[in-house]
């Protein structure tokens, strides 16, 4: 398995124990993406997904409704994305996007992983959960994120960047630059 496969299977850990812990009352909850709920949260991974499917050629395999089952949706999304990275010839698939060229896996690094890791907060803060997320990937996601700045501010991606606090911790960094408010 790839370091890429590793990496997106503790990132995807991580969110899943987030919609896991999810009570059902609470999937309606406005998320910290403006407009969206909790339950969207959940769709726009699963749509995500999709694409980098769509852009090798391939369709994401069927996955329940997330209006009727958010949790097995995610659970099924998920478990496609892995298994595509756990093939090393569907990982290699290669594509071209907004970007250049790029394989499944260096795509999935990317864009999925990084969104992985937002919305595993933004679903916490809209549900009531633990908000924490892993130092390590917090650095490497601001440290990836940073340098596309101006694509990242392109309509229908992350709104404008807030002002971190002076002293912030990395966490409220990445936060602020995705446009977050903590």
């Amino acid at each position: 398995m790839s370091q890429i496969a590793d990496r997106y299977r503790k990132l995807a850990a991580s969110f899943t124990a987030r919609v896991d812990a999810v009570r059902d009352d609470r999937w309606s909850n406005p998320s910290p993406c403006e407009g969206w709920t909790a339950v969207d949260i959940v769709r726009h991974m699963t749509e995500t997904a999709g694409i980098f499917y769509s852009l090798v050629g391939r369709e994401l395999p069927p996955i329940p409704s997330v209006d009727d089952d958010p949790k097995g949706a995610w659970a099924a999304t998920r478990n496609a994305i892995q298994r595509a990275l756990d093939d090393p010839a569907f990982a290699g698939l290669p594509y071209e996007g907004q970007l250049g060229h790029a394989t499944f896996e260096v795509g999935v690094d990317k864009f999925l992983s990084g969104d992985l890791l937002l919305h595993t907060w933004d679903l916490a803060r809209a549900t009531g959960l633990d908000e924490r997320l892993d130092p390590d990937e917090v650095s490497n996601v601001l440290s990836m994120l940073t340098p596309m700045d101006e694509v990242m501010r392109a309509p229908g991606a992350f709104g404008p960047k807030v002002e971190a606090p002076d002293g912030a911790d990395e966490q409220t960094q990445l936060l602020a630059f995705a446009g977050r408010r903590v």
